[in-house]
């Protein structure tokens, strides 16, 4: 398999191991009046840069998005992006310096870009659900780079297809030499052995192709063509004549061009009134009739025409629309990304877009769930500064709706968090969609540069984050339990208490013990003891207070005090912290 290597290489291809884990920092919850119980929960916008966003989804989503979106920077020299396409951004240059060298100094835009781009798409592979796929917009300047890039991260043989989307209604005129009319799609699958799609229901345009000019009692048809692609040497069962029941004619195919059927199925098909000769039924060759009815959804196509899928003109029209005075200039139709989640997306699917822009991803999760009453939530990061004013905004007034006329300013959300009015949300001229979501920033990292945990971050996150890397489904924080009732859980333990002859008295969440229950995987009961400020022990005494089940144990703590025989007959497992915390 033919490789690319640019400047920088060596350094990126491992470097998204050694990008710091960063807790999520939730900034407020934003919930719409209109009704949409499907689109409510669950949804996120993160702020910040979308390596360290990426790889603080991993303890909660690795392998379970379905479908991911980016529409990245196309590395044109023209761009305003934070990697903008010069990639000169003082940010950019400061993180090639720091992780790619001296090299760094020397590198051109390609290199760059490149460097950029890879350790972000191995993040997202990691994502990726087993049978999930993943869908990158880009042109023709790194079209080629992209496409190797792609083939060594997912392997070449997940190359699903490469779409080509007609963007343009119109020819540039002012263009050099080529109107460019056109941009590419790259869709790799996770695993392309399991990978399956959704076929698209028929739009207007080819159903308008189907009609009833003989007043057919089975409904609209379409005609094709009645000859398939063999010669009369290779198929002589296929070459003979047909009578023309209007004409009398005797009609031969073309020896190069034989008819699809033989003659059986022919008597069949005349049978079953399924040839069409022409309104005057003089052709000089039949078609063959495809009835309405029964014939299901449609394979897609590789060519994304714009009458189908949408156009940047249109997108730019959507975008004013929603927000009247953005100057974003690069966002993409809603009805192309809608599209894409029609083909790649179930009803309960999660939805990424890293490269998040100005928000058109979430827009079309909420409109394709109104459409079909799906569950679908999504993920959108976004590093620039617009996150908030554009990104976030956006997505507030397409669940809430928008128009002309706008009334005073408004406070945007309950309960928690941000209550900064924004201006300019008009009344209700398109209906809101319903929903909501949670707005969050890139928090302090959970471990310190030596590898210690970082107690800044709070014992909640480094509770969750412990839960997800032990795959416990379902994970309710027993901080968030101890907050709602405070209570004391008595449960016989296994492990009695020689003295005192007390049993299983454990806080579900008490700071003052350090002993959290975390929960269940896999039939194996997993506790994490922790203190921030002193060492804890697993001995006999803690494990008295353990209201444990029979069964298996995963039990963190600072060291351990047992005996291996003993840890083996009882089935315990220690972990140490730190060091046995799963570094994702």
């Amino acid at each position: 398999m033919p490789t690319l290597h640019w400047v920088g290489k060596d350094k990126v291809v491992r470097h998204h191991h050694d990008v710091p884990f960063k807790v999520l920092k939730r900034e407020y919850r934003f919930a719409s009046a209109q009704p949409a119980a499907n689109t409510s929960t669950g949804n996120k916008i993160i702020h910040g840069d979308n390596l360290e966003a990426l790889k603080a989804l991993l303890p909660e989503y690795e392998g379970r998005i379905q479908c991911i979106y980016i529409d990245p920077p196309y590395n044109t020299g023209n761009e305003g992006w934070v990697y903008n396409d010069n990639v000169n951004d003082p940010r950019l240059l400061k993180w090639l310096n720091k992780v790619v060298g001296k090299e760094g100094e020397d590198l051109s835009r390609h290199d760059k870009w490149l460097c950029m781009m890879y350790p972000r798409l191995k993040l997202l592979h990691r994502l990726l659900a087993e049978d999930g796929s993943m869908w990158v917009s880009i042109d023709g300047n790194e079209q080629a780079s992209l496409r190797l890039l792609l083939d060594e991260i997912f392997g070449v043989n997940n190359l699903v297809s490469e779409i080509v989307w007609q963007k343009r209604v119109s020819p540039a005129n002012d263009a050099k030499f080529f109107s460019s009319d056109h941009e590419y799609i790259f869709v790799y699958a996770r695993n392309k052995n399991i990978f399956t799609l959704n076929r698209l229901e028929r739009t207007e345009n080819q159903l308008s192709n189907y009609k009833n000019p003989d007043g057919d009692p089975r409904g609209n048809w379409n005609s094709v063509t009645y000859t398939c692609n063999k010669t009369a040497d290779e198929r002589p069962n296929l070459y003979y004549g047909i009578k023309n029941p209007n004409t009398g004619d005797i009609i031969f195919p073309k020896k190069t061009a034989v008819w699809k059927y033989d003659e059986k199925k022919h008597m069949e098909n005349e049978t079953n009134n399924l040839l069409f000769w022409g309104m005057d039924g003089k052709n000089k060759a039949p078609r063959m009739k495809r009835f309405l009815e029964g014939m299901g959804n449609v394979v897609p196509r590789s060519i994304f025409q714009y009458s189908d899928f949408g156009h940047t003109q249109e997108a730019r029209t959507e975008l004013l629309g929603i927000l009247e005075n953005s100057a974003f200039s690069t966002t993409k139709p809603v009805k192309l990304i809608s599209r894409i989640l029609e083909i790649a997306s179930n009803q309960d699917s999660i939805i990424l877009d890293s490269f998040a822009g100005s928000g058109t991803t979430a827009h079309a999760v909420l409109k394709l769930n109104a459409q079909d009453g799906g569950k679908r939530k999504f993920i959108l990061v976004e590093m620039m500064d617009y996150a908030e004013t554009i990104t976030a905004e956006r997505v507030r007034r397409v669940m809430d709706g928008y128009g002309e006329n706008p009334p005073p300013p408004a406070p945007l959300t309950e309960g928690e968090g941000s209550t900064t009015p924004i201006a300019g949300r008009g009344s209700k001229v398109v209906e809101g969609l319903g929903g909501g979501f949670e707005y969050f920033t890139l928090g302090e990292a959970l471990f310190t540069e030596n590898g210690q945990l970082n107690e800044a971050v709070g014992v909640e996150a480094i509770l969750r984050y412990v839960a997800y890397s032990e795959r416990i489904a379902d994970f309710s924080c027993p901080l968030t339990q101890l907050r709602q009732t405070d209570s004391v859980l008595k449960t016989e333990s296994v492990f009695p208490r020689e003295k005192e002859g007390r049993c299983g008295e454990l806080p579900p969440a008490k700071d003052a013990t350090g002993c959290y229950y975390l929960g269940e995987t896999h039939g194996v009961q997993v506790y994490f003891i922790y203190q921030p400020d002193r060492v804890t022990s697993l001995d006999v005494d803690l494990l008295a207070q353990l209201p444990v089940k029979p069964g298996k144990l995963v039990i963190y703590a600072d060291q351990c005090l047992l005996g291996e025989d003993f840890m083996r007959r009882h089935g315990i497992i220690f972990k140490k912290i730190p060091r046995d915390i799963t570094r994702f």
